[in-house]
């Protein structure tokens, strides 16, 4: 081989090394974490003076519920959201009481099944210690109407009989291990049937004229949000979450309610 064949051989490796390099750093993802690609959502209830569909951005989000493992290392860092530490504007007596003290999740404790027991106030606080956030109501409803096969499967009858029988379920006594579900169309696990899980926003639908008026703490801070607008009441699964998260204030600490982390690309 010619000394100068050699050379452009080299040369052009050394440019798809820097390439691959590049292409890399662009789409450093962190571990535990899933690129969600920009669509549009539909919201399945809304009032009559919402949008119809909303525009979903690229985004980040963890594959699993964060777990009671990752929470304690949180507590670690920021004593002042541990159990018997954290001021009772910002969490219910409920806050954590499944483990066994403080700093010891107990043997009673799956360190790898998601936490619960946690505030809408802890589950922000924790997002933000890790330089993430909760996710949208949108974005959680975006990301779970994908089934295994297809990003939007919300039409398609076997999926939705699937999701009704998981939401017709009864709660297991013990949770299990996040990871335990097939991951979805996305790469995405565990969002139906394990938990609940908190998202950053709400809206007014199914909250009630008292609550409009609110002025206090928690105006805005509802999980999610529910409707009298339903644009498919056969979707008693999504009926149900959205039920669920309009019933909800940020300092409850429900014992089958957990939550997961996004970020911003």
């Amino acid at each position: 081989m010619s000394s100068t064949r050699v050379i452009l051989l080299a040369t052009v490796c050394a440019l798809c090394s820097l390439g691959t390099q590049a292409t890399d750093s662009r789409t450093n993802i962190p571990a535990g974490m899933i690129q969600i690609p920009a669509g549009i959502y539909e919201p399945a209830f809304r009032q009559t003076n919402e949008p119809a569909t909303v525009s979903i951005n690229p985004f980040l989000i963890e594959i699993h519920p964060v777990t009671n493992a990752e929470f304690l290392d949180f507590v670690r860092a920021n004593p002042q959201w541990r159990r018997s530490q954290i001021k009772r504007l910002f969490a219910g007596e409920e806050y954590l009481s499944h483990w066994k003290n403080d700093l010891d999740l107990g043997d009673a404790v799956n360190p790898n099944a998601p936490v619960t027991r946690v505030s809408w106030f802890a589950a922000r606080a924790y997002a933000r210690w890790k330089g993430r956030r909760l996710p949208t109501a949108a974005e959680w409803e975006y990301v779970a109407s994908a089934s295994t096969t297809a990003p939007n499967a919300k039409s398609d009858p076997v999926f939705r009989h699937q999701l009704q029988k998981i939401y017709s379920a009864p709660m297991p006594g013990t949770l299990p291990a996040v990871g335990a579900t097939p991951p979805n169309f996305y790469g995405v696990q565990d969002l139906h049937g394990l938990v609940w899980e908190w998202v950053s926003d709400f809206s007014t639908a199914m909250v009630t004229g008292d609550a409009r008026g609110d002025t206090g703490l928690d105006r805005q801070l509802f999980c999610g949000s529910g409707a009298q607008g339903a644009k498919d009441i056969s979707d008693f699964p999504a009926f149900l979450r959205f039920a669920f998260r309009s019933s909800l204030k940020a300092s409850y600490t429900v014992p089958n309610l957990g939550f997961r982390c996004a970020q911003d690309l």
